[in-house]
């Protein structure tokens, strides 16, 4: 059992640590910075002295619990984060937080339970200190050659591209094996700054690699779910009792808050946006596997208390989860620091058409983001002054690095209807099916190329134009106008005016957009833009 485990926990920190940049830190403000280093050792603190006063721990396995509950993570804070819509200025250090504090922390908690493994063997404090130095010595030294020659393999292009997920996953078994013979308990360090070295090498390009691995991932923490639910004595979950609950809430009340507010003196934020930072940071995938692994073989090795450690952390993980899940709307209202219902587009593509259509949407007051693959298209979009995400808006990297935020309805507008109709696909649970539109294609007039109503979004102007056909009328930019719906002037009167018009989409009174459809029913109100024909300019 142990080696499987192992190497599954070798995984998923391999996994993490490739999104650790370190231009990330520098590069994402003094908050950011300061949360993933100060605030990383505030929490390691407050979760150790409450583990060794409340439990009555000794001060190493403390440590332990304190360095695996600083570890957060991408997927679990993203959704939380988008289901509770913060302000943007605390939701990017939340989201960057989250991202960076995974693999150091994970890094932290390796190192402390080296620590231990070596205090169970060492006869004195010279051998402990030589053994201990190296196994980081080791780990360290082995990951950054291993990280650099796969990434100069990647680099060349030496592997055809279908062998490369599986490359990965080989080297990291290998080197975390390699490692484990040359220094016990080295692995999970090596493969970590593995992950690491590779990942802020210079043109070396591994988000393929990283999908698959997340994937992986996932089926390999199902995996050690099950094992430890298997394991975990009842017995030592009861003997818990309140204690557990009362550092659960030391951590949610104390801990989170002090290491926001301390990490975020001297910043712009308001208090509200502090409070809400320290109130918003729960556990996840990394700190249940590492728990699993690290409570294994303490347990092998007769480690006091080391039964209790997998229950303790997973009390951590399910109630901040919940609590913070159930209480954040709820706060960020209160706290005045909530966003409003969003009302910006996502744009999937870049095309001419996309292009007008953001435009269009941008100078009537929306809030507009393109995405796409094209690297042309992207330019000419962010010379418009489009704002843009240059990557796959289907994609797990696009998952992580897209700001969602203020986005409340898809228009995937690609020529690829392969690629339009996963966006819907994907966004349909994000935004509502209502919400997702997409454009015919001119082969699909034939009833088998249609895409299916129950598997894609709604068809723009109920389907009677082609992207084909938008590409003619968006051709030369020709101009748009806003007009405004009134008693005196109606969408009958507006019509009768302007036939030669094509509207693009509608502005309710309360800022929500609208790309009409048949059945829509423009009212007294609404806003209405649309493409001026150059007949109608005459």
């Amino acid at each position: 059992l142990k080696p499987v485990v192992s190497m599954a926990v070798a995984i998923v920190l391999y996994e993490g640590s490739l999104t650790l940049k370190i231009s990330d830190i520098r590069g994402h403000g003094k908050v950011v910075r300061n949360l993933v280093t100060i605030g990383l050792l505030i929490t390691w603190f407050i979760a150790s002295a409450s583990a060794a006063w409340l439990l009555g721990w000794d001060l190493l396995l403390a440590a332990l619990f304190g360095a695996i509950v600083t570890v957060s993570g991408p997927t679990v804070i993203i959704p939380l984060i988008r289901s509770i819509r913060p302000t943007k200025s605390v939701s990017t250090v939340m989201r960057w937080e989250g991202i960076l504090v995974d693999p150091l922390g994970a890094i932290l908690a390796v190192l402390v339970f080296d620590f231990i493994v070596v205090t169970q063997t060492a006869a004195t404090p010279g051998q402990l200190l030589s053994t201990f130095g190296l196994i980081v010595a080791g780990g360290v030294g082995l990951g950054v050659v291993a990280g650099h020659a796969f990434g100069i393999v990647l680099r060349k292009h030496w592997l055809p591209d279908y062998l490369r997920d599986f490359a990965a996953l080989a080297a990291v078994i290998l080197v975390f094996s390699l490692a484990e013979s040359m220094a016990h308990e080295s692995g999970l360090l090596t493969v970590t700054v593995m992950g690491v070295w590779q990942a802020n090498m210079r043109n070396v390009d591994f988000e393929d690699i990283l999908d698959f691995k997340e994937s992986l991932t996932l089926v390999l923490v199902a995996g050690l779910f099950i094992v430890l639910a298997a394991r975990i004595d009842l017995e030592a979950v009861m003997a818990l009792g309140g204690t557990a609950v009362v550092l659960l809430l030391v951590l949610q009340f104390i801990g989170g808050p002090l290491r926001a507010f301390t990490c975020s003196i001297g910043s712009e934020l308001k208090w509200q946006e502090r409070a809400l930072l320290g109130w918003i940071f729960p556990r996840g995938i990394v700190a249940a596997a590492v728990s699993a692994l690290f409570a294994l073989r303490l347990e092998e090795m007769g480690y006091p208390g080391a039964d209790k450690l997998v229950p303790m952390v997973f009390t951590v993980i399910v109630g901040t989860v919940v609590i913070q899940s159930l209480s954040g709307r709820l706060i960020a209202s209160w706290l005045g620091i909530r966003d409003p219902d969003p009302t910006g587009v996502l744009v999937v593509g870049a095309n001419p058409v996309a292009r007008f259509y953001g435009k269009a949407l941008q100078e009537a007051g929306h809030r507009v983001l393109l995405a796409s693959m094209n690297w042309r298209g992207i330019s000419k979009a962010r010379m418009a002054g489009l704002p843009v995400f240059y990557g796959s808006a289907v994609s797990s990297y696009g998952e992580r690095h897209m700001n969602l935020l203020g986005l409340g309805k898809l228009l995937a507008l690609s020529y690829r209807p392969g690629l339009n109709e996963l966006a819907c696909v994907k966004y349909r649970y994000e935004f509502g099916m209502q919400s997702v539109y997409t454009v015919r294609q001119s082969d699909q007039a034939h009833e088998k190329h249609q895409i299916s109503g129950e598997a894609a979004g709604r068809l723009l102007m109920d389907g009677t134009r082609t992207i084909e056909d938008l590409e003619q009328l968006v051709h030369g930019s020709p101009e748009t106008r806003t007009t405004e719906i009134t008693d005196n002037f109606s969408i009958d009167d507006y019509q009768k005016t302007h036939p030669d018009n094509v509207i693009l989409f509608v502005t309710s009174e309360d800022g929500i957009i609208r790309f009409p459809l048949g059945d829509d029913r423009i009212k007294e109100g609404d806003r209405v833009t649309a493409v001026i024909q150059p007949a109608a300019q005459d």
